[in-house]
């Protein structure tokens, strides 16, 4: 077994401290990574808190994994030693239903394992996230991150990139469309980037204000702030798409206003407590109602390959794995811009 060291969470809303637990040795088609960098995605927090009702203790949190290989089995085609590479929100899949034989292996008909609180294929162990300086990984589930990325911008692409990237390109964001982000945090700002990318008209939607010059900078051509409610009059049935990142509490049936004739507004955030729907807005004017959730293994490694052609990387902040408590309270009070990177180096 590989000794390993990271931060978990010991029971229900405890804090995250020092943890010391075991990865598998390599198995013939498994990856070893040196872990470098991990991100902190809000939902690490909904986990370790158990807000979602389904948490395993203890847990290593952290699915926004960028490494380097440190060794493979006996079998393993993809990567060599020395190879940068990066691990998202899952590990494994069934491998044979529909779903999986399409690259959609995000959606697993028989449910995919999580990086981490999540039971392995066998049923064996559970599984133990990023926030840990060592993993082992099928390399079916391993993604390259081209050198033009660097390793720790990497890291919250995993997650905040390719839940952003898959709704965009489902839904056939570019020239000619126009797109809202709801929100800009770790998950919007990284929309934001995308879209115009894509060379869609980008509008931010959000109740902050004082993200407007942050939103213009990072490639946005409009800035709505909805605090005031008239702007839901102002700009009826003006966008083909609209993504919703939040995870907070609000009336969806205002932001169905928004779209046009057969638009459509995705979610990817997640709430602790459902939305109300009115079927109104969306009956009336044809509009659609949709989920998104991150992307498969091979649309994410077309994600890392857009991005670094693009220059598209994430707004962090580098922090110690010492400072992770800290780090989120501050997510929870939206006191980043616009993503937290552990520097796993100083573990």
């Amino acid at each position: 077994m590989i000794q390993a060291k990271g931060y978990a969470a010991l029971s229900v809303k405890a804090p995250l401290t020092p943890f010391a637990f075991e990865r598998r040795d390599p198995k013939d088609y498994d990856v070893v990574i040196d872990i470098k960098y991990c991100g902190i995605c809000h939902s690490d927090i909904h986990m370790a808190r158990n807000e979602w009702g389904s948490s395993m203790f203890p847990m290593v949190p952290g699915h926004e994994i960028a490494g380097v290989v440190s060794a493979v089995g006996s079998r393993v085609s993809r990567y060599k030693v020395g190879d940068q590479v990066g691990v998202g929100c899952f590990v494994d899949s069934c491998r044979e239903c529909a779903n999986c034989k399409r690259d959609l292996d995000q959606y697993c008909l028989e449910g995919n394992t999580l990086t981490y609180s999540s039971l392995e294929r066998d049923k064996s162990s559970v599984t133990q996230g990023g926030y840990s300086n060592v993993i082992v990984v099928h390399e079916n589930y391993v993604v390259r991150i081209p050198n033009a990325l660097p390793l720790d911008k990497a890291a919250p692409l995993l997650c905040a990139g390719i839940t952003l990237y898959s709704p965009l390109m489902h839904w056939k964001a570019g020239p000619g469309k126009k797109v809202a982000i709801m929100g800009l945090g770790g998950l919007g700002h990284m929309g934001v980037k995308i879209a115009a990318a894509l060379q869609a008209d980008v509008t931010v939607l959000s109740h902050s204000e004082n993200k407007r010059e942050d939103a213009m900078k990072l490639g946005a051509h409009h800035f709505v702030g909805t605090h005031y409610q008239k702007v839901f009059k102002d700009y009826a049935n003006t966008f083909d798409l609209i993504i919703n990142t939040v995870s907070a509490d609000i009336n969806m049936n205002d932001y169905f206003g928004l779209l046009k004739t057969d638009g459509t507004l995705v979610s990817v955030g997640a709430p602790e407590k459902p939305y109300a729907i009115s079927p109104f807005p969306l009956l009336m004017q044809r509009r659609s109602y949709a989920g998104s959730a991150i992307g498969s293994i091979k649309e994410t490694q077309e994600m890392l390959d857009f991005c670094a052609k693009h220059k598209i990387t994430p707004e962090i902040e580098v922090i110690t794995p010492h400072s992770v408590n800290e780090a989120y309270e501050r997510v929870l009070k939206s006191d980043v811009r616009y993503r937290f990177v552990m520097d796993m180096a100083r573990l």
